[in-house]
């Protein structure tokens, strides 16, 4: 027995050393934030990489600067698998992990958690962040008040990637024909409302094809693809979905410089699998990648240096979707800072961290500070606005890496944020809100 009890501790010591670093339990002098994140399931090779750089930043942080403020930045995470029912589970568990902070906001990174966090968390006074993603209503903050759907939304994007079209046409799209190829999911009909209104606008035809989760079977799809034969096509992708999309579009001949993917269709773990498939293969994205932004070399250095890294894989630093995550975890991080300079430097509450991330104002200076220019774009909130830019660039893949084809492009917000307007508005509607800017 005696021996019996011995080996167990040997192996329980053994996979404690094994076993990765993980952050410190919520303290009441911590800022804490709770992550749902997904790492296995159809999706889970995605958010490896941005979860990897979103963990990273928060380390970064902790390390590089003793946290913000002198106040420490502690987190958990909880496996969603991209499941909705799941991520609201992640949810109920973490959201008072922390009774001071309620989880200070949290970023499920998936349109259908968001979706179905949206009423909950406001319930809850729980900032909901959906960076790139989610309801695209939510910028008007008069409805949705704990809701920020930064930088940039769907709509937004597509309304950009059409900007460049027409630029790239003379000017115009009138008569030409453009599939648009989505996840048949709240994330991929999300942009259908603007993509139609810019077709009635700009006078091209407009062809909807979507294609069933996780995407991995699209041989109908390509072929009415080649019977359309389109101008462009317009993919809105996640997971495999993406390289299995290239691969058909090769293999009926499609053009691959004629399609233009969204940011979440527009990774290295898209194109690499997808091989000779995927070179000219164009999307848009509201980060760079890259090691040559100086903050992603010095998290590398300083994080990696001390044995903190998230990543199993160090090439995937520097990636588009590891720079997504640490661009993400900035603007978090800055919404913690933003609400101290108002209410002061000690841990916020969900309350104090939504009034931060209503009144961001990331500058180009700020970024300089950050050693993060050009990685994302310039970020200014309000009650009006909790997307903050609107903007994108075009990126190309060349064979080997993802080469810029153009500066920032700004959706056309006249025609689009009057289309979040009428939704909000008839949201509010249903659920009987007043709509009211929050102190």
């Amino acid at each position: 027995m005696k021996n019996i009890k011995q080996l167990v501790l040997a192996a329980t010591v053994a996979a404690s050393l094994l076993a990765p670093a993980l952050p410190a339990m919520a303290q009441a002098n911590d800022q804490f934030i709770a992550i749902p994140s997904y790492r296995v399931g159809p999706y889970g090779t995605n958010g490896q990489s941005y979860y990897g750089g979103y963990v990273d930043y928060l380390n970064y942080v902790n390390l590089k600067d003793g946290g913000v403020n002198g106040v420490k930045l502690s987190w958990e995470e909880c496996e969603t698998e991209y499941n909705n029912a799941k991520g609201v589970e992640c949810y109920e568990r973490m959201k008072n992990k922390n009774t001071v902070t309620k989880g200070t906001a949290i970023n499920p990174m998936a349109t259908g958690i968001s979706y179905a966090l949206i009423d909950k968390s406001a319930e809850d006074k729980v900032p909901l962040l959906m960076i790139g993603y989610g309801r695209t209503d939510a910028v008007d903050g008069s409805v949705f008040p704990y809701a920020f759907p930064l930088v940039t939304t769907y709509q937004m994007q597509v309304s950009a990637i059409v900007k460049y079209l027409t630029t790239k046409n003379g000017g115009s799209l009138s008569g030409k024909k453009i599939v648009f190829l989505y996840h048949d999911s709240a994330y991929g009909k999300e942009p259908i409302v603007a993509l139609e209104a810019e077709a009635s606008i700009g006078k091209f035809k407009l062809v909807e094809i979507p294609v069933a989760h996780p995407g991995n079977e699209q041989g109908a799809q390509w072929l009415k693809i080649r019977q359309e034969n389109p101008d462009y096509v317009i993919f809105w992708g996640w997971g495999v979905m993406n390289q299995t999309a290239l691969k058909a579009a090769q293999k009926v001949g499609y053009a691959r410089d004629k399609i233009i993917g969204s940011w979440w269709a527009g990774s290295e773990e898209d194109t690499i699998p997808a091989g000779d498939a995927a070179k000219g293969y164009l999307s848009a994205t509201w980060n760079v990648a890259g090691k040559g932004v100086p903050l992603i070399a010095d998290i590398e250095k300083v994080v990696y240096g001390a044995g903190k890294g998230n990543l199993q894989d160090k090439n995937k630093i520097g990636s588009v979707l590891y720079n997504r995550g640490v661009s993400a975890a900035l603007a978090t991080v800055e919404a913690v800072r933003t609400a101290q300079g108002k209410f002061g430097k000690k841990v916020m509450s969900g309350e104090d961290v939504r009034w931060g991330l209503e009144n961001l104002n990331i500058t180009n200076a700020r970024l300089q500070q950050l050693g993060a220019t050009g990685l994302l774009p310039e970020i200014k909130t309000s009650c009006d606005n909790h997307e903050g830019s609107g903007k994108v660039k075009i990126q190309q893949w060349d064979g080997s890496k993802w080469v810029l084809v153009s500066d920032w492009i700004e959706g056309n917000k006249n025609l689009i944020h009057p289309l979040f307007k009428a939704s909000a508005a008839k949201y509010a509607k249903e659920k009987g809100i007043t709509p009211a800017c929050m102190k």
